[in-house]
């Protein structure tokens, strides 16, 4: 996933003791044995985590090693303390309440590292290069509505082939399908941008499954594409817009029963998905009424290009054009970027754009990264805030209220 480099807000704590309890029992023991250690170990879950701090440790023979947390754009290294000249290594990070980051260890040997995984957390979160270890401060939890809930009858997906003159190809396209799918029923559409990822690594259709279960949304059908090369497809190309246009929809509307107005229309992309979804939007309003937006990849600032990706560049261009451009974008978006981004602030510039333009905007900045399963989490309220027949229980009526 492209992402940006700019400095997010850091984290603090008025917590300043330097140990967690368990480490500074460690420490007493002058020269640790292994017993000492594995009974630390096999006593603990790791890392170790407290209210406003988190101690990450590892066990085993390095010259160094360093926490590779995946925050502000890039994986910054901090270097773990030896304990008492034992194997064993920690950290004590000042971290906020209810955030959630992912990392990986670079332990270094004859003077060459290697980025692992935490061999002492068994929390993995996936993306399409892999998996990281994860991190869960106090306070958070996974959304209890992206759990698998067995009272929850589970929607289908289906296979289409979508012909495109636009691109000159065949396209391979899922659909997702709800729970007692009907002919005589008319359906809202979503189209996912990396749909198979959102699948795969952010568990889009159990999230489908549990808010159509409980009413929080209507159901809907949700059309999974993946682009065949996305660095280009997604950076503000026309004839990626003209494919969902002119090539996908027609075939979904002639294969489903959707609705056709452009409230019950919504565009879903996270990263580079996100500026797909935007452009799209824009290069055909009369289609799309809804946004939802995470983590864009989005460049208002052009000061931000300087030793970037190319690719920024196209973004940035594409932004000037939908900023002079005096044509009215969807009038509902859900817009989200973790706090741990390097584009955060263009995120707030954006949403402070679409406003002036006229549009309804939900933004959130949760205490996370540039990962699948922060988007995992904005799912919901993403959902809630653009499909017009939402009702989650714990929302206003009157912030929930929308046109008809």
């Amino acid at each position: 996933m492209l992402d940006g480099t700019e400095l997010a807000p850091s984290v603090a704590s008025d917590d300043d003791r330097s140990v967690h309890p368990e480490i500074e029992w460690l420490a007493r023991i002058p020269a640790p044995d292994r017993h000492h250690l594995d009974r630390f170990i096999a006593g603990n879950s790791f890392p170790l985590v407290e209210p406003s701090a988190v101690t990450f440790v590892y066990r085993g023979k390095a010259d160094a090693v360093y926490l590779r947390l995946f925050m502000h754009g890039a994986a910054d290294g901090r270097p773990l303390q030896r304990l008492n000249g034992s194997d064993l290594w920690y950290l004590r990070l000042p971290l906020p309440e209810n955030a959630r980051l992912e990392y990986k260890f670079d332990v270094v040997r004859d003077g060459s590292g290697v980025w692992i995984n935490d061999p002492l957390n068994p929390r993995l979160a996936t993306d399409p290069f892999g998996a990281n270890s994860v991190c869960e401060t106090f306070g958070y939890a996974t959304p209890e509505w992206a759990l698998p809930d067995p009272a929850a009858p589970p929607g289908r997906l289906e296979e289409l082939s979508v012909r495109s003159p636009v691109f000159g190809e065949e396209r391979r396209v899922r659909a997702y399908l709800p729970a007692n799918f009907s002919k005589d029923q008319r359906y809202p559409l979503l189209i996912v941008h990396d749909g198979e990822d959102f699948v795969a690594h952010a568990g889009l259709t159990t999230i489908l499954d549990n808010l159509i279960h409980r009413g929080e949304i209507p159901p809907v059908i949700a059309a999974l594409t993946q682009a065949t090369d996305r660095m280009a497809e997604y950076t503000g190309d026309s004839r990626h817009a003209d494919f969902l246009a002119a090539d996908l929809l027609p075939v979904l509307r002639a294969r489903f029963p959707l609705r056709e107005d452009r409230a019950n229309t919504v565009l879903v992309g996270a990263s580079l998905g996100a500026v797909a979804s935007l452009s799209t939007a824009w290069l055909h309003p009369e289609i799309y009424g809804g946004l939802v937006l995470l983590s864009g990849s989005f460049i208002l600032d052009r000061r931000l290009l300087h030793g970037r990706d190319p690719l920024f560049a196209k973004i940035a261009d594409f932004v000037d054009e939908v900023r002079g451009d005096p044509l009215h974008p969807p009038r509902r978006a859900f817009v989200s970027c973790g706090a741990h981004e390097g584009l955060v602030r263009q995120n707030r510039a954006l949403v402070r754009f679409l406003r002036r333009r006229g549009q309804e905007v939900r933004y959130t900045e949760p205490r996370d990264g540039h990962h699948w399963q922060n988007w995992r989490d904005q799912m919901r309220e993403g959902l809630a805030w653009t499909l017009p027949e939402a009702r989650p229980a714990d929302y206003d009526p009157k912030v929930m209220h929308r046109e008809a």
